[in-house]
């Protein structure tokens, strides 16, 4: 089945046609600068525009970088504060005058990455985690989706929210050394594996594909794959996300 998937990120709002059986995109990746402030009516313009990019006149999926219940947004993210309780579901379709079915953007990487990517088959506790403006994470056990894990809101032992000291902004942000940012995050590695013991980390979000240039700094013993599909899994996931839910 095709669907139009679209994830929403700190930096930019990505979309493509997706194959939901197989995962491939069926048109080029289409990207949009995530507007600055990034409002709720902001970002439902840029979402609009991403349709009309693609002609799209059926339901839509949506990665959104934050924690979603029944549509709607409980916390800001790395947003606009102004999120916050806001119905995304509904204000996307008022917007786009189309169906969408939104969740959290590391839950739908996870998706992807369960069903169809570096995850299938995995039967123990699997945690994807993404790497971007901030740090986002989905926990599946046996495959199944244990929704709204927020591994970057978690203390660092600074006392500073974790993913402002390990998100990949943070090493743009500071001018860190790959091997610099990955000794950082090889402690939220560490941290992951005492409280959850996962048999199986995947990392995606744009610096996943550095990996092989960071990896021996990542010292923790936890089995740890790249995902399949990248930067791309958010797109994916949301894509398959609606074709489950839609009828």
């Amino acid at each position: 089945m095709k669907v139009l998937g679209i994830d929403i990120g700190g930096s930019g709002i990505k979309g493509a046609i997706v194959d939901t059986k197989t995962g491939d995109l069926l048109t080029k990746r289409h990207r949009i600068p995530t507007p600055k402030p990034a409002t709720p009516d902001a970002v439902a313009i840029v979402v609009k525009e991403m349709v009309e990019h693609f002609e799209w006149k059926d339901a839509v999926g949506c990665s959104f970088p934050t924690t979603i219940a029944n549509g709607q947004c409980l916390h800001s993210g790395n947003l606009s504060k102004d999120w916050r309780h806001v119905k995304v579901t509904k204000l996307f379709k008022k917007t786009c005058g189309l169906p969408f079915y939104v969740s959290n953007d590391a839950d739908l990487a996870g998706l992807a990455e369960m069903t169809l990517g570096a995850g299938k088959k995995e039967k123990g506790v699997t945690i994807v985690i993404t790497i971007g403006t901030g740090i986002g994470s989905g926990l599946f056990y046996k495959g199944k989706l244990i929704p709204n894990l927020e591994i970057g809101k978690m203390l660092h032992s600074n006392g500073e929210i974790i993913e402002y000291f390990t998100a990949d902004s943070i090493r743009k942000k500071e001018g860190l050394s790959l091997e610099e940012w990955a000794k950082r995050f090889d402690g939220l590695l560490a941290y992951v594996k005492l409280v959850f013991s996962p048999s199986l980390i995947i990392l995606g979000g744009g610096i996943s594909k550095k990996f092989d240039k960071f990896k021996k700094h990542l010292l923790t013993d936890v089995k740890i794959k790249v995902a399949k599909f990248r930067n791309n899994a958010g797109i994916i996931g949301a894509a398959m996300y609606a074709q489950k839910h839609h009828k």
